[in-house]
């Protein structure tokens, strides 16, 4: 697949979302493991790996049933037989921090693993910001250039769904470097800065297990044991389970499950085809709403198809698809090839033609569309639709198509229960990325992720403890650390004060990592792009991660967090707010110390006049004579204004307790 990596800003903010679409549409399912070709060594163990200090680390493989296998590693051995199953798995006490060292295991085969370190091992998982590679950061090249570090090594956990736990991880460990660093399969760039921080703090070697899959929501990384007791996910977890007894594809998703059973297009032969014959498909305006095919006003899935000419030779350089934005979901196609999708309604769709795809003369572009709503379907105007060649020269794309209804879905016809085209179903990928690699001993985990869930903001107060209780049960090793990145600014600036979804996950996360054991929130509200959901700004999470680390689990005298809102003193007319974490007191960033805002008994929001005394600050408004509560960069995209001598900033707050504006809500 390939994808605009120059694509417009908002597109931009879903590429990879729509990268990770379409590798889920074309290779998604997990297909059974057969026992007799399970590796001597599970693939987490391998040459350039880090094992964890200090503690026992478990290590597994297969062999033939009642096989005796050996371990050696420095001084240490230990020694074990292979199951009933072939599995077998032992324990042994690793030898001192750093190394080099050479692993030996021996059974019925014999295998070494070679230039492997001990020292503290990381997971480093969540969606597409964790997975963001250095690279693609501010100063990614440079950054990739200079990322000589031999003491910190990765491993990227390959992306599987799957219905019932796997047995083995793709991957490989790598140690990073210039040539590993960057580029597909390199390393995260948030997981780098935080290894980076923390290894020449600690002076171990640091190993970074990358589990980041784009798009996903926090469920489908825990498992269904976990969830159950929430309530809210039995729906999905039935029709996994549904799915998981029928066999077939584990997409990982709903969608595709429902075009296997209902899309006349896919069967018998994709009207992708470019030598299909579609002269007996109907003609039609595009951008357009199918009224043509007598299904403008009613949900359903179409097929849509045109021809293109192209020159030959055709000029050099990367095509790209522009189709603007579309309702509900699309799968694009160029001559029988799929090129993209996406369910992101606002997202403009902008795909790659990578090379070979598109040919000098007659082309065939299909699009399967699945539209909801009466006005849904093309919702761009007919210059947004065009392809571009590699010399730039532009190719309208609007006007006359033809089409056929694979599917009119109006009721009663069933409609899928999700419309993502990327794992969303509970649990996928907890057994198919998570089981594979525990119980590898590890430090603790960083976790990037929320945005999927703002919607449901007032829901992941519960479900993050669940997930984070789950992996702490899975991995077996007590509370280890579990360390959030609170997500940073997104979307365009609000003048007034607003309900908001994002500020309310923020608020989440912040209330997590005060209530779960061994937590901590890095804040970096004073960091994003209002019209990119994935900011270059990544050394900042990183960094502040490892402070997270370094005081909280390694001891170490750093500051770690910005002001942290302590008491609240109601004055008359006046509200004064008490901050811990000053570390060299209260500083204000820009022209004023804003984005507070106050409320009354009505529990309507103004913006407050502020000021600072020692370590407080005093809000108060003259629209509010008898102000009750206070809230601070409460939206998704707040000035951030209050940061301590550390140069940390304080993380969006509220001391109301009023109905949230995602309460209530479930997938």
């Amino acid at each position: 697949m390939n994808f605009n990596l120059a694509a417009t800003p908002v597109s931009a903010c879903r590429l990879a979302v729509q990268v990770m679409a379409a590798l889920t549409l074309c290779s998604g399912s997990a297909p059974a493991q057969n026992p007799a070709t399970l590796p001597f060594v599970s693939p987490i163990f391998g040459d350039k790996m880090v094992l964890q200090r200090g503690k026992p680390n478990a290590i597994w493989g297969w062999s033939q049933p009642g096989d005796p296998v050996r371990v050696e590693v420095g001084e240490s051995s230990a020694t074990t037989t292979a199951g009933a199953d072939g599995r077998w798995q032992l324990r042994f006490q690793p030898p001192p921090a750093g190394g080099p060292y050479t692993i030996k295991i021996t059974g019925k085969q014999t295998l070494e693993l070679h230039d492997v370190l001990v020292g503290d091992v990381w997971i480093c998982a969540g969606q597409s910001n964790m997975g963001f590679g250095l690279g693609q950061a501010r100063n990614g090249a440079e950054e990739v250039k200079a990322a000589d570090h031999p003491l910190i090594r990765f491993f990227n956990v390959g992306q599987r769904s799957s219905y019932s736990p796997v047995d083995v991880p793709r991957g490989n460990w790598k140690i990073v470097s210039p040539t590993t660093a960057g580029g597909f399969g390199g390393i995260s760039a948030t997981a780098y800065f935080f290894a980076r921080k923390l290894q020449e703090s600690v002076h171990v070697p640091i190993g970074l297990v990358q589990v980041a899959v784009g798009g996903v929501p926090a469920e489908t990384f825990a498992s269904a044991a976990a969830l159950r007791p929430l309530k809210d996910f039995d729906s999905g977890i039935a029709e996994l389970e549904r799915r998981r007894q029928m066999g077939g594809p584990q997409y990982g998703n709903y969608i595709m499950h429902w075009y296997d059973e209902f899309d006349a297009g896919s069967k018998n032969g994709s009207w992708a085809d470019p030598a299909l014959d579609d002269s007996s498909w109907t003609k039609l305006r595009i951008p357009g709403k199918f009224t043509e095919l007598g299904v403008g006003d009613v949900p359903n899935l179409t097929w849509i198809r045109r021809e293109i000419a192209l020159p030959e030779p055709l000029p050099p350089g990367m095509a790209r698809i522009y189709l603007g934005s579309i309702e509900k979901m699309d799968t694009t196609y160029i001559n029988g090839q799929q090129i993209g999708a996406s369910s992101w309604v606002e997202n403009p769709r902008v795909y790659f033609a990578r090379p070979g795809v598109l040919k000098p003369g007659r082309n065939i572009l299909t699009l399967r569309v699945f539209k909801l709503k009466p006005d849904g379907g093309f919702l761009g105007k007919p210059d947004e639709l065009r392809l571009t060649l590699g010399d730039g020269t532009v190719i309208p794309l609007s006007g006359e198509w033809k089409g056929k209804v694979a599917v009119d879905a109006r009721p009663p016809h069933p409609l899928p229960v999700g419309f993502e085209n990327l794992p969303t179903m509970p649990g996928v990928l907890r057994m198919g990325m998570l089981s594979p690699i525990a119980p590898l001993a590890l430090t603790g985990a960083i976790w990037y992720q929320g945005e999927s869930n703002t919607e449901r903001a007032h829901q992941y107060r519960r479900l993050l403890p669940a997930m984070i209780a789950d992996w702490r049960q899975l991995f077996s090793q007590g509370d280890f650390p579990f360390y959030i990145v609170g997500l940073p600014a997104f979307q365009h600036r609000s003048a007034v004060p607003v309900e908001d979804s994002w500020a309310e996950m923020r608020d989440a996360q912040y209330f997590i990592a005060k209530t779960v054991p061994h937590s901590c929130l890095a804040v970096t509200i004073d960091t994003g792009d209002p019209d990119n959901i994935h900011p270059v700004d990544k050394k900042e999470g990183g960094e502040r991660l490892a402070f997270c680390a370094l005081s909280e689990h390694y001891g170490r005298k750093v500051p770690y967090s910005g002001p942290d809102l302590e008491r609240v003193e109601r004055l008359p007319g006046a509200v004064k707010l008490h901050f811990g974490h000053a570390d060299g007191g209260l500083v204000v960033k820009g022209e004023k110390l804003a984005e507070f805002s106050v409320a009354g008994d009505d529990r309507k929001w103004y913006w407050a006049e502020t000021r600072l005394e020692g370590t407080t600050v005093i809000v108060s408004s003259p629209s509010v004579p008898n102000p009750k509560e206070v809230r601070y960069a409460w939206q998704a995209n707040p000035a951030a204004t209050l940061f301590n001598g550390a140069g940390l900033p304080a993380s969006p707050f509220r001391t109301d307790n009023w109905p949230a504006l995602t309460e209530g809500r479930t997938p």
